[in-house]
């Protein structure tokens, strides 16, 4: 059985268009369903720390084995007034990535954390004002690139009703699994037509994968969505 901490966007990390919670919530039920041990915590200043306060059933110190991070926020922003009081977060976040956590960074979670560039080279890839775009949500097939990973081997394609994230900044080193396919008409002059990746792994010492796919519960009761999702936990969780 593994730990595994599901980081829900609030406050200064969500926004208008996600409803993190529920998004969080799909993400315990499949790991629970699996066996593992999950808390679910919002992002505030003090997360971890209070985190670090709250021990595990045996009395040390709770460590997630995997950290899901279900969370969004403004893409372009920069360090401000509030940054200080949110850089023990950051710390402590980073700090468990050094230390071997294995991350599943989740659908906007390519926006946040836009403050703190550790993010954006630890999940390999992050979305870019006005470059980065999508498609109107809707019924879409998501094409497995890679059918010998052991997070897709038994799947060919991914259906479900969600975006299909696009021209994201992605690192040249990541091994992509999963992309979405975009028509010219689609793209038309702001946009880039052709396949673009939505899920990979992120090469490193730490089992890290990012999953454009979750926009909301209407792309988590896919049945091929979750099946994905619980091949990617298998993954994390058993190096």
């Amino acid at each position: 059985m593994g730990r595994v901490l599901v980081l829900v966007g609030a406050g200064r990390y969500a926004d208008p268009w996600h409803d993190h919670a529920a998004q969080g919530d799909e993400v315990a039920q499949v790991a629970r369903a699996l066996g593992h041990e999950v808390r679910v915590r919002s992002t505030r200043p003090s997360t971890f720390d209070d985190l670090a306060q709250q021990p595990g059933p045996d009395g040390e110190a709770w460590l997630p084995d995997v950290l899901v991070v279900a969370a969004s926020g403004d893409p372009g922003q920069q360090p401000d007034e509030d940054s200080p009081a949110w850089q023990p977060f950051h710390d402590a976040r980073h700090a468990l990535v050094e230390r071997g956590t294995a991350v599943l960074a989740l659908h906007a979670s390519a926006c946040v954390f836009a403050d703190d560039p550790r993010w954006a080279a630890t999940i390999g890839g992050r979305w870019v004002p006005g470059r980065s775009w999508h498609p109107a949500q809707g019924p879409t097939t998501f094409r497995v690139v890679d059918d010998e990973h052991p997070v897709t081997w038994s799947l060919r394609t991914v259906t479900a009703d969600d975006e299909r994230y696009a021209d994201l900044a992605v690192d040249p080193g990541v091994h992509v699994l999963v992309v979405a396919d975009v028509t010219a008409d689609e793209a038309g002059t702001h946009g880039t037509a052709g396949e673009h990746p939505v899920v990979w792994t992120v090469p490193g010492a730490g089992r890290v994968l990012y999953d454009a796919l979750g926009h909301d519960a209407r792309s988590m009761a896919s049945p091929s969505r979750r099946a994905l999702l619980a091949s990617e936990l298998a993954w994390l969780l058993h190096p």
